[in-house]
């Protein structure tokens, strides 16, 4: 008979695991795995920056049980603390609760000593401004006993002639303060109207006495499974005044989507509880952005989300157990109208949400803002969209017919999954180059601008790799024959290099090992480069799908979208096999396409129109139940592909012709598993 083995510690976002014996401090699991938690008193309980929010359920993505007694339970220390100072509920303090059994942390950002970069930015594009939202400045007639009406009345009848406003509507609310506001402004008033589309019945929003020179606002949020990016906009000039971004806290119930499904499946109740926990993230991001750009969040006036189909249910708190399996129906595909109380977002009471349609059970209204953003039903070539996340949105088309599709690549582009991974962060590296014939790299780090070759370089601010340097990484080692086909790293003997080690049974490459001076060591280690060819592959295969359907063997050009997508080198994506051979002049970047896509939408309500009758004539490729998804999924774990030729990519580089004797690390019965994830 054996001991049982120590609790099972998982920390979130990072994805770092590890085993500890009973009665382990959880700050100090943290510092042995390296996950970034703050804390400057010593573990003595008096500074706070160490807290940390268990997460309690069924996490099968995990396979871990996390019940509340697998932490020690509450002490006087952090009542001390919670009395004096204030803790939110559920939180704890990572020095005094101590691991008792199986159990997921979350790392909030306030307690981790380097946030998190959001890389979503507001890309420039001229937009016809045309938004729903209006202001009007009013003169209204006063009171009079001899043709009794009501202040609404008269200030209908004063938009009506005075704009050619007709029929305005308003709630409850604004009626409780409208006397007061009409005699403060002398029976002069800014009015703010909502018409969502030319001939729609408009709304009174709100209204201000005399004349108003304050801006309104409006925000363009892409809800991403893995972040939330936020842009504030001057709805008069169309400016963007403020961006922010924030992790999505719903990834501790889940790194990737059906890892969400699954947990609302499981878990009585768990649907409501994401529902709440997104909620609370936008409303928290939306009064930041606000105040980045010296705006009231009562000032926001409108709000245009787009998002995939499961944070799409889940932040209009609706169950998405049914996109758990075929035939993944949605509640509604087409764009949904609400109001942000309804949300319990942080804004003005009467203001509007508008939520873009999807396009299929997998394919989101992210994916219909893209096609906003790029418009491929208008291009006169054919062009690959590839909007690169943890679910990817692929597009295939031109003027003639467009198809879609998604596929489940995973968080590991995002630094997840990988073992030195972290996600966008100051110190990670995002930059990578190794000579081909010495084997030796050189990489740049977020939050600097020099090399590591070059003097003023800081190798003590080094913390690990985010999602674009492991992309870098691996492809650069397939340019210097350090890894083969197959993805199989070589030996030092094999390489000639010193810097392949061995690690188990296989080997792992050291890009930089700063533990004398008590810094990391980040290395490639054979699990990474498997982790990034099975969601290369199954992004591979979903275009390859895409293709075949539109009878198709090469694409006239590739646009990698999405803030992920932004940073990746088009020669590495075409090493790596991440995308179709296709002349690396031709493989460009739209940023964040999807957040672009929403702030068109938000400025111009006639897009709003257009992209609703436009996302009805995309045709929708399921990869779940497709036939020939293995058949692709497999060919696609070779880097770059098994069979289909890169000439393109021969163009410009050559791939050694080694061979380390692996097979591939079989792909197959990965591909299958990723076949089965929604079924």
């Amino acid at each position: 008979m054996t001991d049982a083995p120590d609790p099972l510690v998982i920390f979130t976002p990072s994805g770092r695991r590890g085993r500890f014996p009973a009665g382990t401090p959880v700050l100090t699991a943290a510092r042995q795995l390296g996950v970034d938690l703050d804390s400057v008193c010593g573990g003595r309980g008096i500074c706070s920056r160490c807290q940390i929010t268990p997460s309690f359920g069924e996490f099968s993505k995990h396979g871990v049980v996390s019940r509340p007694e697998a932490l020690s339970e509450w002490n006087k220390v952090e009542q001390r603390y919670k009395d004096k100072r204030g803790l939110i509920d559920g939180r704890r303090l990572g020095c005094q609760a101590t691991i008792q059994g199986d159990v997921v942390i979350d790392v909030p950002p306030e307690s981790q000593v380097h946030r998190q970069i959001v890389r979503k930015r507001a890309e420039a594009r001229d937009i016809v401004l045309d938004p729903a939202v209006r202001l009007h400045f009013v003169e209204v007639v006063e009171p009079d006993m001899h043709q009794p009406s009501g202040d609404l009345e008269r200030l209908r009848d004063a938009l009506a002639q005075q704009w050619g406003v007709e029929g305005a509507t308003a709630s409850l609310g604004l009626l409780k303060r409208l006397q007061k506001t009409l005699r403060e402004g002398e029976w002069k008033a800014t009015v703010a109207v909502h018409t969502p589309a030319e001939g729609a019945a408009p709304r009174i929003l709100e209204v201000w006495p005399g004349l108003r020179e304050k801006p309104v606002w409006g925000a363009a949020i892409d809800l991403g499974s893995t972040t939330i990016a936020c842009h504030l906009a001057d709805l008069h000039t169309g400016e963007v005044r403020a961006s922010g971004g924030v992790m999505n806290p719903q990834i501790r119930f889940g790194e990737d989507l059906m890892s969400r499904v699954s947990y609302s499946m499981m878990n009585p109740g768990g649907a409501e509880e994401m529902t709440l926990e997104v909620r609370r993230a936008l409303a928290a991001l939306l009064a930041e952005t606000a105040q980045e750009a010296g705006a009231e969040p009562a000032d926001i006036l409108e709000t245009v989300i787009v998002c995939n189909p499961v944070m799409h249910h889940l932040v209009l708190g609706v169950d998405p157990v049914e996109l758990g399996w075929a035939p993944f129906a949605l509640a509604t595909s087409d764009a949904v109208s609400c109001s942000a109380a309804e949300l319990s977002l942080n804004v003005h009471p009467d203001a509007q949400v508008y939520l873009l349609p999807c396009i299929a059970g997998h394919v989101g209204a992210d994916a219909a803002a893209v096609a906003l953003s790029e418009s491929p039903q208008t291009s006169d070539d054919l062009v690959l969209i590839v909007d690169v996340g943890t679910n990817a949105e692929i597009q295939l088309g031109d003027k003639r017919r467009v198809l879609a599709c998604s596929s489940p690549t995973g968080p590991a582009f995002e630094g997840a999954q990988i073992s030195s991974g972290q996600r966008a962060a100051p110190g990670a590296v995002e930059r990578v180059r190794i000579d081909p014939e010495t084997k030796e790299p050189r990489f740049r780090v977020i939050g600097q601008e020099a090399w590591s070759d070059e003097a003023e370089f800081d190798a003590s601010r080094i913390t690990g790799i985010c999602g674009s340097g492991i992309i870098e990484v691996i492809a650069e080692m397939r340019l210097a024959g350090i890894i083969d086909e197959d993805g199989v790293i070589g030996s030092a003997e094999q390489t000639g290099s010193a810097r392949c080690v061995a690690d188990g049974r296989t080997h792992a490459y050291v890009l930089h090992d700063g533990r004398e001076d008590g810094g990391p060591l980040v290395s490639v280690t054979q699990n990474d480069v498997r982790a990034i060819q099975l969601a290369k592959a199954a992004l591979t295969a979903g275009a390859q799908l895409l293709m075949d359907r539109m009878e198709v063997e090469t694409v006239d050009r590739v646009v990698l979208a999405g803030a992920f997508g932004a940073h990746i080198s088009p020669l590495h994506a075409l090493v790596l096999g991440m995308i179709p051979d296709c002349a690396v002049d031709k493989v460009t970047s739209a940023g964040n396409a999807a957040g672009t896509g929403a702030r068109i939408a938000l400025l111009n309500r006639g897009a709003r129109r257009e992209i609703e009758q436009v996302v009805r004539r995309i045709e929708k490729i399921e990869t779940a139940i497709e036939p020939r998804f293995q058949e692709h999924f497999v060919g696609a774990m070779a880097i770059p592909h098994k069979s289909a030729p890169y000439p393109e990519l021969g163009k410009v580089a050559t791939l050694p012709a080694v061979s380390y004797g692996g097979s591939g690390g079989g792909g197959g019965d990965a591909g299958g598993r990723r076949r089965r994830r929604r079924g």
